[in-house]
């Protein structure tokens, strides 16, 4: 009887104990589990893609924000890739990557990149600056190819932000394909 009491008196210390950890320790706690998970599921070879559900992911410059309004956006436009759900995550992986360590020749006229999740498929887009600048926008275009060592033949479509905000539409009208 005596132990009993001991024990709940220690359990009860405990729960006083646990509720004064201060909210920073308990952040702190949670984003070490978060990591561990992370880190765990990618040891098991789990893409973190595949357990997120998300709309979109954006990486812009610093100072461009999201939209074709954008005073680095307003003239420009955007490749539009669309990838089967299974590879997209590479895909965007390797974009990311390119355009973070700044590989892409024409990187100077990249805004930045978009992967939007739908059903059926995933769509990655790259934003440029100049839409008019025609012989930008397909070298552009050959730069994406390459990197991320996409068929010649595979087709990509172009459209221009002052399209999208006429017919209020990321992705259908384009204009242009290659």
């Amino acid at each position: 009887m005596e132990i009993s009491e001991k024990k709940e008196q220690e359990n009860n210390n405990n729960i006083s104990q646990t509720t004064t950890l201060d909210s920073s320790s308990t952040a702190d706690i949670i984003d070490k589990e978060s990591e561990e998970r992370q880190a765990r599921d990618l040891k098991a070879g789990l893409h973190p893609l595949k357990h997120k559900k998300l709309l979109s992911s954006v990486l812009l410059k610093e100072g461009i924000r999201p939209l074709w309004e954008d005073s680095a956006n307003c003239n420009g436009g955007k490749w539009i890739i669309r990838f089967k759900k299974v590879v997209s995550g590479r895909f965007w992986e390797d974009l990311v990557l390119a355009l973070v360590g700044d590989q892409l020749d024409y990187s100077d006229d990249i805004c930045g990149a978009v992967l939007s999740i739908r059903y059926n498929e995933d769509i990655l887009s790259v934003w440029n600056r100049n839409a008019s600048d025609r012989q930008g926008v397909m070298a552009l275009r050959d730069a994406i190819k390459r990197h991320l060592k996409l068929p010649h033949s595979y087709v990509m479509d172009y459209k221009p932000h002052d399209a999208s905000l006429r017919d209020n539409s990321s992705y259908r009208n384009t204009w242009l394909r290659g």
